[in-house]
């Protein structure tokens, strides 16, 4: 029993012993902030690159009273526009169909107070790419003037197609300026610049909406060539970057 009791005293007294150090106002476990701290900047870099690649959105559009009817008149009309494309010098692959459709056409009857249905209408549009830009206006007036009144031009849109030496550029200028800030704010503040710890990018080359300039085309034949301009375009590329500091 002496023992058993004597057991249970030499616990009792480790434990005050353990509690007595635990509030004696020191720690003795410290936990580090697990936030990650320290200076964080952005920086952006812009260039401009001349566009060396143009979509052109064409097709055509024809209404009749019956299916049969409507199909041939655009198919007929098609072919003669695929025709002018190709004679231009833009290939097959450059081609592609974007929309083809066959919709009744219906109007309103104020005698019956009912819609009525007078005919049916076929939509086939395609985008064809234009690598030589400088032929655009030529070449829409061709298309044009091949399909005759049935042509629909929907839009033309400008793009460089490998915009990567270019976002090369804009990401170095980014960089950069980034950089410069976190040298100023650090030199500012006083405080010691360290390594990057945290570096993000948003941003790079987005390829422009297409610019409507025209939906019908009247009559075949132009007093004056059709005039296209690519002009230039903006790539930029921001970042984000986190520093050390002491």
């Amino acid at each position: 029993m002496k023992k058993i009791w004597l057991i249970v005293i030499l616990g009792i007294v480790v434990m005050l012993l353990l509690a007595t150090a635990g509030c004696d106002g020191k720690d003795t476990i410290s936990y580090k902030d697990s936030q990650q701290t320290g200076l964080t900047v952005s920086g952006q870099g812009k260039v401009t690159a001349v566009p060396d690649l143009a979509t052109l959105s064409l097709g055509i559009e024809a209404e009749a009273a019956t299916v049969s009817e409507a199909r041939a008149q655009a198919a007929a009309a098609m072919d003669k526009a695929m025709a002018s494309l190709k004679s231009s010098g833009i290939v097959e692959k450059d081609i592609q169909t974007s929309q083809f459709s066959i919709y009744p056409v219906k109007k309103w009857d104020k005698d019956t107070e009912q819609e009525i249905l007078v005919g049916y209408r076929v939509t086939n549009m395609v985008n064809a790419k234009l690598r030589e830009l400088q032929k655009a206006g030529q070449i829409i007036d061709s298309v044009a003037q091949a399909g005759g009144d049935l042509t629909r031009i929907q839009g033309i849109s400008f793009t460089v197609e490998d915009p990567t030496r270019f976002e090369d550029q804009a990401r170095e200028k980014a960089l950069a300026d980034a950089k410069a800030k976190a040298d100023q704010i650090a030199r500012l503040t006083g405080v010691t610049l360290g390594k990057p710890i945290s570096i993000s990018e948003s941003g790079g080359f987005t390829p422009p909406y297409p610019m409507v300039f025209a939906q019908k085309v009247e009559g075949a034949g132009f007093d004056a060539a059709t005039s296209i301009s690519a002009g230039e375009q903006e790539i930029s590329v921001s970042v984000q970057i986190v520093y050390e500091i002491d």
